[in-house]
């Protein structure tokens, strides 16, 4: 017979797991349902059913039940009624799929490094391109990081300039531009981006979300810039959220470039903020997180981060007048706020 665990050596086994199991199967099952199409019908205080999730999603009722029965005995859902047929999301969701956001990102969106760090090691000249990462997986993972992490800061910042238009580098699905756009009605927006889809589908979202006359998206690069501000010209803010370790090293002439062109098409009191990751910080809140996005970034993506003292120097050399270093809640994140 097994003898049983004494109450106190449960308790400390417990205590040593913390909320990672939680978190673990939250990742799991939030990935799955974003790559099912479900997480665009379970949203926060919206009521849905088995059979409203199943025709929305083109998926068999029978599978969906199940998937939802999942959900709710994780407590990522619960049921909204007596009937046990609708459901509503959890109270802490929005929390947990932040949380899981980071598990996500780590361990999936980079698992092609994970799994050929030996072939990365061994042969130095491997391309940045070598193996491949599922870009959705980055993007989702990336976005759930982000809801309470970087994007706020970003928002807060934006939102105190009282802006009449705002420049979005790298803007993928121009969510952050629409949440301006809504907030100020009067204002007009313009996203960069070089991903055609994600263009496609913030054109898209513009328009459901009652703002596509206001916002124009360009399909173009970062670095176009360099050559052509025309698309930032006159804008009272412009935002850039971890596009420019992109061109760091081969291409920072071109970076430099950009940031001055901003500076230049700013209108006067303009401000130019930038979101970007910093490298191996050694404070303990950051220092575990900032180790693997330091890694990831110089080891396979052979990306250079510049240090915050970097950022400044680089911003007041293309002509700012003077810059503002934010520390976010996303571990190794920095926003520089940049004054013309």
């Amino acid at each position: 017979m097994t003898p049983e665990k004494s109450p106190r050596r449960l308790a400390d086994e417990i205590a040593a797991s913390g909320p990672a199991p939680r978190l673990a199967a939250a990742a799991a099952l939030l990935e799955m349902g974003d790559r099912l199409g479900v997480l665009d019908v379970i949203l926060p205080g919206k009521e849905f059913t088995t059979a409203e999730l199943a025709a929305a999603t083109e998926l068999p009722e029978q599978g969906v039940a199940r998937y939802l029965e999942a959900l709710e005995s994780a407590g990522i859902i619960r049921h909204a009624t007596l009937d046990k047929d609708s459901f509503v999301t959890a109270d802490d969701f929005e929390e947990l799929q932040h949380q899981a956001g980071y598990i996500s990102w780590t361990m999936n969106a980079n698992r092609p490094f994970i799994e050929n760090a030996r072939a990365y090691l061994t042969d130095q000249s491997l391309p940045t391109g070598a193996y491949t990462r599922d870009g959705r997986q980055v993007a989702v993972s990336s976005q759930w990081m982000g809801s309470k992490a970087f994007y706020p800061a970003a928002l807060e910042t934006i939102f105190a300039a009282k802006p009449q238009r705002v420049a979005d580098l790298g803007a993928g699905t121009c969510r952050l531009l629409i949440e301006v756009l809504q907030a100020f009605p009067g204002a007009s927006g313009v996203g960069l981006d070089l991903d055609g889809p994600s263009c496609d589908a913030a054109t898209a979202a513009a328009e459901q979300a009652g703002v596509g006359d206001r916002l124009t998206v360009i399909k173009r690069s970062i670095q176009s810039i360099a050559d052509d501000a025309t698309p930032v010209e006159g804008a009272d803010v412009i935002h850039a959220g971890f596009v420019f370790h992109d061109m760091m090293p081969e291409e920072e002439h071109i970076a430099d470039k950009v940031l001055a062109n901003c500076r230049d098409a700013l209108r006067p009191g303009g401000i130019m903020a930038i979101t970007d990751a910093v490298p191996y910080l050694r404070n303990e809140r950051e220092r575990a997180f900032s180790a693997a996005v330091t890694y990831y970034h110089r080891q396979f993506m052979k990306r250079k981060l510049l240090s915050e003292q970097e950022w400044e120097a680089k911003l007041l050399g293309a002509g700012f007048s003077s810059v503002k270093t934010v520390e976010l809640g996303f571990p190794t994140g920095r926003l520089f706020i940049a004054n013309r």
